[in-house]
């Protein structure tokens, strides 16, 4: 059995599409809603465009990289440009405050079996 390489994205289209970038700002993680702030402009990088263009509702960092089909780490690497440019808002998760601020273990067992048995 041949096993196809995960990454199939041309190289050089890939290095081109970032300028030869290949370090992320670490800002973007998967879940982090991408929301665009202007419509795209003419003379804008495609890529650049289809992101603000798919993120006129808000889009998770996973979705945009599974729409344009390029890797996450390119995907984030034109995520900060936009950002940088002010095109774009990033919303991040909201981590919990405390392990006390959390809902109690057994509160959610109970709402999973109340669930499971609609």
């Amino acid at each position: 059995m041949t096993r196809k390489p995960v990454d199939t994205g041309d190289p050089d289209r890939l290095y081109t599409v970032t300028a030869g970038r290949s370090r992320a700002d670490d800002s973007f993680d998967l879940v982090t809603l991408i929301v665009s702030e202007c419509r795209p402009t003419a003379g804008m990088q495609s890529e650049h465009a289809r992101i603000l263009e798919l993120c006129q509702h808000p889009a998770a960092v996973v979705e945009i990289a599974a729409e344009l089909k390029l890797p996450i780490t390119v995907v984030r690497i034109l995520l900060g440009d936009l950002l940088d440019m002010g095109r774009i808002t990033a919303r991040h998760p909201r981590a919990a405050q405390s392990v006390a601020s959390l809902p109690d273990s057994a509160l959610l067992k109970e709402v999973l079996h109340g669930l499971r048995n609609l």
